[in-house]
């Protein structure tokens, strides 16, 4: 029996963690590119903004589709967002393990999380 081609799993989802956490770019960027890495992802471009609130934005672009994060240190909060295709292999796992080690990183406490199989 032939299944349809499954595209990937998206995950959206707003997180509560300590502003200082939510202020630091640089710390963040390095955290992405390391956890790129060892899931063995390929990162072809990222673009960070730090405002003059102190919160930031980050989008990376992978081969595998992107994953973002928004941060509002001024209210403690964080959106994030990742989709990974199954383009050349299943990356559920991996979009979930990106997004439990941002969480862990963040000292996040999750208020909401949506998982959309495309």
């Amino acid at each position: 029996m032939t299944y349809p081609y499954a595209p990937g799993l998206h995950i959206l989802a707003t997180f509560a963690a300590p502003p200082a956490a939510l202020t630091d770019a640089a710390a963040c960027e390095a955290f992405f590119t390391q956890l790129i890495q060892d899931l063995q992802l390929t990162a072809v471009g990222a673009a960070y903004h730090a405002f003059p609130e102190g919160g930031f934005t980050a989008v990376v672009a992978l081969t595998e589709s992107h994953l973002s994060i928004h941060t509002w240190p001024e209210h403690g909060l964080a959106t994030f967002d990742v989709f990974l295709s199954n383009f050349r292999r299943d990356n559920a796992d991996r979009a979930r393990q990106l997004y439990q080690a941002t969480l862990a990183f963040f000292g996040g406490q999750e208020q909401s999380r949506t998982e959309v199989r495309r």
